[in-house]
């Protein structure tokens, strides 16, 4: 049973969803404004194993996150590059396709963008205008947050704590609205920016009403998972509750779900773009292999904080390579397996348990931690078990199936092995007749690109030696 930490009740609850074997999921994506950085990419990540998680436990997951291509940052980010703010969210919609494909990232099952849903925007804010819920001030149009009597409860504050600091707030918005606690439906046109006519005048959608209006529409008025970064907790997502409740009077999601962030130097400060601590994925992957920082991002529990550094990446790329190297060892033996046992049941039963481990702890609110754990262990178990003069074909086939099944789940995909014997074989009798000719070049081109396939050249006095690495 699948167990998950649910931000509303603060518990841990057994998943139960809508539809038998089936997940509504809605994580909340990004604004397109500019590059993501690599705490951007942890909720990415986070619900894309989380995601393949239930499709390893035989779920069919409808995924929908959502881009925001309509937003003040957008606007000056046009105004700034002398564009229109659909030609930056274009932009940077691609941008970021292409870091979360580097980081094997599953493309939602879709990605709604905020410009193709303005008429169901404005019919969303009709409903709640009608039901008293929202009002018309001066061509904005705000949500009355107390007339929703559960507003606080994800992010477990009381109206009056709120109200303290929404008091402390100044501008003309504060003027017009009836209540300083109240939030943006709908926002007036200002000269010169990207709007739609509606019943209000022309304007465009506040942030929070996308969300609503695009999960509903595209995964039902009640939905499994609700998740995003924990700094969406609130107002965001509290807005969203308060939002669709309102006009659905049903409940709106059952589980909500935060991870964590990520963190960096000495003081473990949260990586942001306000405070100019971030890393974009567009420049890391450029250095290192994506797969180094998809593995480290996906390997701890997504509600805690990661702390990045050159430390933690070298980690990361240090056990990878042990998996890596289990991983194609395990496949060379099955290949060149000169003598196999029949069968192999004792060591059937071990890869079994092992299996049911890692179910047990990622079945625990996918604690990857520990899921990866487990793995380390199958990893050890084929290590071990190809060290033995004989082995099961049998078992041996069952048991890379099912490492290799455990690392997709993490996002993780080995290649196997480029080159066979006799062509590496061949590759080394060009390079020793290249030599001969004294065609140095070409000498060394070869032997590059066996380094590249893992080979490894020794000359010794009796001729050359390879090994793979």
């Amino acid at each position: 049973m699948i167990k998950i930490h649910n931000t509303l009740t603060r518990e841990k609850e057994i998943f139960t969803p809508i539809e038998e074997n089936k997940v509504r999921m809605y994580v909340c994506g990004p604004t397109v404004y500019n590059y993501i950085h690599i705490g951007n990419a942890r909720s990415s990540i986070a619900f894309d194993v989380i995601r393949r998680y239930f499709e390893y436990r035989g779920y069919e997951v409808n995924y929908v996150s959502n881009f925001t291509d309509v937003d003040d940052k957008i606007i000056k980010a046009a105004k700034e590059l002398s564009v229109t703010a659909p030609e930056v969210a274009d932009r940077f919609i691609a941008a970021f396709e292409e870091d979360t494909t580097a980081l094997n990232v599953k493309p939602a099952t879709l990605h709604p963008r905020v410009m193709d849903h303005i008429s169901d925007i404005i019919e969303f804010i009709q409903v709640l205008v009608d039901k008293g819920f929202a009002y018309e001030a001066q061509g904005d149009v705000y949500y009355r947050t107390r007339k929703f009597e559960h507003y606080g409860e994800l992010s477990d504050q009381s109206v009056d704590e709120l109200e303290v600091g929404a008091s402390q707030r100044t501008g003309a918005e504060q003027v017009i609205k009836e209540d300083p606690l109240d939030f943006a439906l709908w926002k007036s046109a200002k000269p010169e920016e990207i709007s739609w006519e509606s019943p209000w005048g022309a304007g465009r959608p506040g942030w929070h009403i996308e969300c609503s209006v695009m999960a509903t529409k595209h995964l039902g008025e009640t939905i499994d998972i609700h998740g995003g970064g924990q700094d969406l907790e609130f107002p965001h997502h509290e807005n969203e509750i308060a939002q669709s409740e309102a006009k659905t009077g049903k409940h709106f999601a059952n589980y909500w779900m935060h991870n964590g962030y990520v963190t960096i130097g000495e003081d473990d400060v949260k990586m942001s773009k306000s405070l100019g601590n971030f890393v974009t994925v567009h420049d890391l992957v450029k250095e290192i292999d994506p797969q180094i920082l998809r593995f480290f991002m996906a390997t701890t529990q997504y509600r805690r904080p990661i702390r990045y550094s050159e430390a933690t990446m070298k980690d990361a790329q240090a056990n990878l390579q042990k998996l890596r190297t289990a991983f194609e060892n395990a496949l060379f033996r099955q290949s060149n397996a000169e003598e196999s046992l029949a069968n192999d049941t004792e060591k059937l039963i071990e890869l079994r348990e092992l299996k049911d481990r890692f179910i047990e702890e990622m079945d625990d609110d996918f604690n990857a931690a520990n899921g990866i754990t487990v793995v380390y262990e199958v990893a050890k178990w084929l290590n071990h078990y190809n060290e033995q003069t004989q082995v099961s074909t049998n078992v041996l086939t069952e048991a890379v199936a099912e490492f290799t099944k455990m690392l997709t789940v993490f996002g993780i995909e080995f290649q196997a092995a480029g080159l066979l014997d006799e062509e590496v074989d061949q590759l080394i009798e060009e390079r020793n007749q290249a030599r001969k000719d004294k065609n140095f070049v070409r000498s060394d081109e070869i032997r590059d690109q066996l380094k590249e396939q893992g080979i490894i050249l020794e000359d010794t006095p009796q001729g050359v030696r390879w090994r793979r690495a």
